[in-house]
């Protein structure tokens, strides 16, 4: 890839843009796998500005935009302490989602994004870096695995009524 491609913290003025493009996205790489009726009652409590601004104004969640050519093209969530979904500890920093545009993937957007989360990790001394992924997003697991993620458990995960399984992967520091 030509451009550059730059890693912007996002702000809570920002909201909008982030609901909108986290919405897109999540549609993009799951509408075609899954019922549209769940996909639309998850969306429905999921995607909104009220819990977009509240994530974004919690002091241990951190969104970032990667832009390229001064367009977003994807977005990356990382949670601490408290704001974790599952483990919550201290010494640990989760990448609860990274996303890209359907257009810009394949691009090496996602690699730039994981690679800034590992080295924010270590940059604050954390043990490991975690992460929950869709287990049948084999696409997703083997870049993870290449990063040097291997599985550690598993939990469920609820898109509207269908019940779902997440792989929780982790990487030593």
């Amino acid at each position: 890839m030509n451009s550059s491609i730059q890693i912007n913290r996002v702000s809570l003025a920002d909201a909008e843009t982030l609901l909108n493009l986290s919405r897109k996205t999540f549609f993009d790489a799951f509408a075609h796998l899954n019922n549209a009726a769940d996909m639309e009652a998850y969306a429905s409590k999921a995607f909104t500005l009220k819990r977009y601004e509240q994530e974004l104004s919690n002091p241990d969640s951190h969104f970032y935009f990667a832009v390229v050519d001064n367009a977003i093209t994807g977005y990356i969530k990382l949670n601490y302490n408290s704001a974790q979904t599952e483990l919550q500890d201290a010494n640990a920093l989760e990448v609860e989602r990274i996303y890209i545009l359907q257009e810009h993937q394949g691009k090496q957007i996602g690699k730039h994004l994981l690679d800034f989360a590992i080295q924010t990790a270590v940059d604050e001394k954390m043990a490991y870096i975690w992460l929950g992924v869709w287990e049948h997003n084999n696409k997703a697991i083997n870049f993870y695995k290449s990063k040097g993620f291997i599985q550690f458990g598993s939990h469920s995960f609820m898109l509207g009524t269908d019940e779902q399984t997440d792989i929780l992967m982790r990487k030593e520091l």
